[in-house]
């Protein structure tokens, strides 16, 4: 019954995008790729102060994969506003890489509010085929809320392994799907294509987990955690990092 009614409400709901739809088809969403930085990187302020504890957790020993000499040199991929700069150790390389490139602006905001880092580039790339890194030319990598809205995450994930330096890690954090007997996997289910279009192609359904067990890690430290006080469907999240 509960599956049923799922369906009928999804439905509902892909009916009722589907002038967002047609706007994708013939190109006029693409304007919404020039509003949406600015709506991240508001939102980042708050996201960042509810989940200021668990991005410390997250990023707490990056400093163990540095070279002999200290060096740090850091990718993020889908970087947008420079949300997790503040998080980043003392003195590491900052390399910054996403497929929008109206995210420059606020990018270098967070550059100017974060004087401990040293910033490389920024790359406009998509995070499946990062072309003009080099192989093995990073010691970590770091992915935050990006997997849900890539393409062809395993392609992401093999373009990881190939510019991590052997020894290197690969650091996320992602929304994910909920349990299928919860009522947060049925509105997930039910709201995705809404989600989808606001969200600037994210989708709030994936069992991401599954794609990083599957990627060829040498080790794969994750768990699984409620995200406190955000929105409801993208509360259950997964983080840690892997070891190539």
């Amino acid at each position: 019954m509960k599956s049923c009614l799922m369906k009928v409400c999804r439905l509902l709901c892909k009916l009722l995008t589907l002038p967002l739809h047609l706007m994708e088809i013939t190109g006029f969403y693409g304007m919404y790729k020039r509003v949406f930085p600015l709506l991240a990187y508001n939102i980042t302020f708050s996201y960042n102060d509810k989940m200021h504890t668990v991005k410390r957790e997250l990023f707490r020993n990056v400093c163990k994969f540095a070279n002999t000499d200290g060096t740090l040199r850091l990718l993020e991929i889908g970087c947008g506003s420079g949300a997790n700069f503040q998080f980043y150790p003392f003195g590491c390389t900052v390399v910054c890489t996403d497929p929008n490139p109206h995210f420059e602006k606020y990018l270098q905001m967070s550059m100017d509010a974060n004087k401990h880092l040293t910033y490389d580039e920024f790359i406009v790339v998509s995070a499946e085929d990062m072309k003009g890194v080099e192989d093995e030319s990073v010691d970590v990598v770091v992915c935050t809320l990006v997997l849900c809205s890539v393409r062809n995450v395993h392609r992401v994930l093999q373009e990881v392994r190939r510019i991590l330096k052997t020894g290197g890690a690969f650091y996320f954090m992602e929304h994910v799907v909920s349990g299928p007997s919860s009522w947060i996997y049925f509105l997930q289910h039910v709201f995705e294509p809404l989600w989808y279009y606001l969200g600037d192609g994210c989708s709030i359904t994936r069992a991401t987990w599954k794609d990083l067990e599957e990627a060829g890690f040498s080790e794969l430290h994750l768990k699984h955690i409620e995200a406190p006080e955000v929105t409801l469907m993208i509360r259950p999240h997964i983080m840690g990092y892997s070891v190539k």
